[in-house]
């Protein structure tokens, strides 16, 4: 119908009359409650936010000459971040002349990622960036 029709229905079933799909041809509209379907628009948003999940993304750093005791204890925290869900991202930074060493290092994050592969996979290889070297890992 045209939408002098469509209103004059509105306007006397005392409702609004909301254009659902304007980019239509033609233009779809529905007569109904404006301030019942912004109601409703805000409470579906609201529901599909409920539902979805936020991955945070937690840091374990190392160095270089770490020991194997220290780090375990580094990866039994990732291990529990994993586990709940997180992304963990494992930073070696290096400091002063420990610069001199950075490939003799990596072996400590492949051994990190070794440690942690029944949980985690490596979700970016380990790279260096200024003066850290990192790896994210994620879950399975």
């Amino acid at each position: 119908m045209s939408s002098k029709e469509a209103l004059k229905l509105a306007e006397e079933a005392e409702l609004d009359l909301v254009k659902i799909a304007p980019t239509a041809k033609p233009p779809v509209c529905k007569i109904i409650d404006y301030g019942k379907y912004r109601y409703e628009l805000a409470r579906k948003e609201k529901e599909a936010k409920k539902k979805q999940k936020t991955i945070d993304i937690k840091e374990v750093r190392l160095s270089p000459n770490i020991e194997a005791n220290d780090l375990n204890t580094k990866v039994n925290a990732a291990r529990k971040f994993i586990e709940k869900g997180d992304k963990v991202k494992v930073t070696l930074r290096f400091r002063g002349r420990e610069m001199a060493h950075v490939q003799h290092s990596k072996h400590v994050l492949d051994d990190f990622a070794e440690k942690l592969e029944d949980v985690a996979v490596v979700e970016k290889a380990p790279k260096l960036e200024g003066r850290s070297m990192t790896m994210f890992l994620s879950k399975k």
